[in-house]
């Protein structure tokens, strides 16, 4: 593995140093460059320089040009406006710098960090015995995306799937299927996602209907709850049984996301347990945590409520109950003592802030966070429908997270069926891609929205093939495959001595930001940035295309070999980055 160094980068230094050598009053200085619509670069950075020093901007960046030494980076260098420098890359540079990303496999020169730490990421967080709606698509999508561009920086991932499989819901559940012993039996013995959430919505509606109407069954589900938090030998096996059916229906859901998850991944509230009365004890001990009322709180100077009075993180309740703090500080202390963490990610719903915002703080006086160990929550915004209100189907019931892939499959299906003809798929391609193609919408219309925004959903702009999509960027993809099967004996290789059109060299360009663009994604938690990059790159790849004819029989064999070569690894880049964003990208579409 070799990463290489960015045409952006290798500038930088080489303007800085410049910068050093000219003005050695002005210390280690920043030349600010940018990419510019008047050059392909352009280096602001001497303007503030000049208030510093006192000069005329102009003439320091003119010294500035003077310092720099010959090289076969730089073709052109002007001092425009008020010191600004305009720069200009040579060809060659260009090509051969694309032609060392070309060389590193899978990797396209990208570096991986090996100083990188430990991130848990908490993410796609379900409930036992609960159909998974739209509310848990942008968790799952955005920290499934997370996990994986993390990992190919560098960074060593613990995925955790903090379940919500604990709670007073369960004496009620577990109460009704000890006295119908065969509500979770699958007709058939089936054991598909279907089937498992069938039985475990229509145990819970009638369990529901008896808990709120009749008292004995009440009493004998609050028995039950007793009975579980004390590790009856018999209730936790119903309990279990409840988990072990959740999980047949949260694979398939996940498996129709293209998404993979697995039992050891899955450390759920109930995970904790063992740790609750000691997280509570360490707390009170340091004096963290104070009892009012006879509760365990931890108060706070800035979170008051409408009444002005301080409101308080309940870690244990006044009837010796635990609450969702108790579990979410016992899982930082695990997280960071057990799994040896320096960052923990929750992938978690921006209305949620407030908690998160409490939990981190205290978990900072404890000390289990601290200068080596942060958390961080990646908030996100609501699914919202056409009409701009939180999505929901006509009768006014959350979006069941199966039907919504389910249409967003058979739309994108139809897209690609029609299609079909013209590129000659067969119906295997046809059912395949059109799986790719309506599961990536979904994915793309989530991952190219800043996180912490709202977006509308929309199917019909989603699986449109014009406009910032996954299909769009899907067929820029499949375009360049068809390219290389259609170049016979023609080989993609890279000429550096061959000049550059305008369209080769913006989409050169472009390809060579990838790895800058990765480290920010990683390093700030916004993989929209991933999808707004790849989005600009097919549209740069879309104008190369028309502008420069690949295989004209009128090109000399140069010619054709390093536009070959431009085809190849823009798709090569555009495969990479659809797959960080957990995105299929078909050979023909």
């Amino acid at each position: 593995m070799a990463s290489v160094t960015s045409l952006a980068s290798t500038l930088q230094q080489q303007l800085a140093d410049a910068l050093t050598a000219a003005l050695p009053d002005a210390g280690t200085a920043d030349p600010l460059l940018r990419r510019s619509d008047r050059a392909d670069f352009q280096a602001n950075g001497i303007l503030a320089l000049a208030k510093k020093l006192k000069g005329n901007p102009r003439e320091l960046a003119a010294q500035v040009t003077d310092a720099l030494p010959a090289s076969d980076l730089i073709k052109d260098i002007e001092v425009s406006g008020p010191g600004f420098l305009n720069v200009t890359l040579t060809d060659r540079a260009i090509t051969a710098t694309l032609a060392a990303r070309a060389a590193d496999g899978d990797r396209l020169g990208v570096p991986a960090d090996e100083a990188a730490g430990t991130t848990v990421v908490d993410y796609a967080q379900p409930n036992v015995a609960k159909e998974m709606h739209v509310g848990h698509l942008r968790s799952a999508v955005i920290g499934d995306a997370m996990v994986r561009i993390l990992e190919f920086t560098g960074e060593s991932v613990v995925r955790r799937h903090h379940i919500g499989d604990w709670g007073t819901q369960f004496g009620m559940l577990i109460q009704y299927l000890v006295e119908h012993p065969h509500e979770l039996d699958h007709e058939g013995g089936q054991e598909d996602g279907e089937a498992a959430m069938s039985s475990l919505n229509r145990l819970y509606k009638a369990s529901r209907v008896l808990f709120d109407s009749d008292e004995e069954f009440k009493a004998r589900s609050r028995d039950r709850v007793v009975a579980l938090q004390a590790g009856d030998a018999e209730t936790l096996a119903m309990w279990q049984r409840f988990v072990d059916e959740s999980k047949i229906y949260f694979y398939s859901v996940f498996d129709k996301l293209d998404m993979e998850i697995s039992d050891p991944d899955i450390v759920g509230e109930s995970g904790y347990n063992d740790m609750l009365e000691e997280t509570c004890r360490i707390l009170e001990e340091t004096g963290v945590a104070v009892r009012s009322e006879g509760a365990l709180c931890v108060f706070f100077d800035d979170v008051l409520g409408p009444d002005g009075n301080k409101v308080p993180l309940i870690v244990k309740k006044t009837n010796g109950g635990y609450g969702y703090a108790a579990t979410d500080l016992s899982a930082i202390r695990d997280r960071v003592q057990g799994l040896k963490a320096d960052t923990l990610l929750y992938v978690v719903d921006a209305r949620q802030a407030l908690h998160f915002k409490m939990v981190f703080e205290t978990a900072r006086r404890a000390g289990w966070l601290n200068e080596d160990v942060k958390a961080h929550q990646l908030a996100f915004g609501t699914v919202l429908g056409k009409d701009g209100k939180p999505f929901k189907t006509r009768e006014g019931v959350t979006v069941r997270l199966e039907d919504l892939l389910d249409e967003a499959v058979e739309r994108a299906t139809d897209v690609v069926r029609g299609k079909a003809e013209k590129v000659g798929l067969t119906e295997q391609e046809i059912v395949e891609n059109g799986r790719y193609v309506g599961v990536g919408a979904v994915k793309y219309a989530d991952l190219s929205t800043s996180a912490v925004r709202d977006y509308k959903f929309d199917l019909d702009q989603m699986v449109s093939l014009n406009g910032d999509t996954s299909v769009y960027i899907q067929y820029a993809y499949a375009r360049s495959q068809s390219i290389k099967r259609q170049a016979g004996d023609a080989k993609a290789v890279a000429h550096p001595e061959l000049e550059l059109a305008p369209a080769e060299r913006a989409l050169g360009l472009h390809l060579d930001q990838f790895g800058e663009v990765l480290a920010e994604v990683a390093a700030q938690y916004e993989p929209h940035k991933l999808a707004a990059y790849l989005y600009q790159l097919a549209s740069l790849f879309t104008t190369f295309y028309d502008q420069c004819h690949v295989l004209s029989e009128d090109n000399p064999a140069e010619v054709v070999e390093n536009r070959l070569f431009l085809c190849d690894l823009t798709a090569r880049t555009l495969h990479r980055g659809m797959a960080l964003l957990g995105i299929r990208t078909p050979e023909r579409l």
